[in-house]
């Protein structure tokens, strides 16, 4: 704390035994000694106070970004959740109406729905993957 070396520490024990005197000194040095200790003690508790409240400084930051995080995913995986089914509605409507005019012979074309059913499975994969990863 104070760069103080021996030869100081001398000159210092030598004037206050002429100050003090002989009889008092031991219980000068005694509250000296113990108002250091206290002195320490209240230096060591407020860096510990102060370590404290950086950590829980910290640890408010990480939680408000993590918060955004799962904001972020949770919106991103509600749009494609809603452009998923939106595309399904898109498919099924195409399929009524595909099949409503399309002959039933053994070499009639691929409806637009069985095209598109690919794709539509890919989209679900995704969004369940999505949803798995968000409820990690």
């Amino acid at each position: 704390m104070f760069d103080i070396g021996f030869s100081e520490l001398l000159v210092i024990g030598v004037v206050a035994l002429i100050v003090i005197g002989p009889e008092r000194l031991p219980r000068v040095a005694r509250t000296i000694g113990h108002l250091m200790g206290r002195m320490q003690r209240y230096v060591a508790d407020v860096k510990a106070d102060i370590d404290r409240e950086v950590e829980l400084e910290e640890l408010r930051k990480m939680r408000d970004s993590v918060q955004q995080a799962a904001t972020s995913i949770e919106s991103s995986v509600q749009s494609e959740l809603t452009k998923a089914e939106t595309d399904l509605n898109q498919a099924a409507q195409s399929a009524a109406g595909a099949e409503g005019t399309s002959t039933s012979s053994a070499d009639a074309q691929v409806s637009p729905a069985q095209q598109s059913a690919p794709a539509i499975e890919e989209k679900k994969e995704a969004v369940a993957s999505a949803i798995e990863e968000k409820a990690k």
